[in-house]
């Protein structure tokens, strides 16, 4: 006698951050279940108008904002942006170009370098040995 094997599920806060959308922003039928793998699988595949939507207008979700913007999720916390912004909302930062902007970006190109250097610097010491 074989064990049926039961479908691996998510709690839609999981699924939703594999998506890539805010799940405030998610239809309530999506917000009360759980989502197999399978399903998430379509979701990606064939996505309904809804996550389109999503995708496409937002509300979006933080990392999605920061790397939209080119910053990092602390970049948008040091600003004070904790809320999920819009792609309008996104746009017209974008378009204003504040001053937290500038400089957070700045940041991330440097840590960008950095990390570019570390990497260059350990696969060198790698092929010394």
């Amino acid at each position: 006698m074989t064990a049926r094997k039961t479908p691996q599920t998510m709690k839609p806060a999981t699924a939703a951050k594999k998506l890539g959308v805010y799940l405030d922003a998610t239809p309530a039928e999506f917000q009360e279940g759980v989502v197999s793998r399978d399903e998430l699988n379509a979701l990606q595949a064939d996505p309904p108008d809804w996550l389109r939507d999503l995708r496409r207008d937002g509300p979006h979700p933080r990392p999605v904002v920061a790397a939209r913007l080119g910053v990092s999720i602390s970049g948008l916390a040091r600003a004070g942006i904790t809320d999920a912004l819009t792609t309008a909302d996104i746009n017209q930062l974008r378009a204003d170009n504040p001053d937290w902007l500038q400089r957070e970006r700045e940041i991330r190109a440097e840590t960008r370098m950095e990390e570019q250097r570390l990497r260059e610097r350990d696969a060198e010491d790698g092929s010394r040995r």
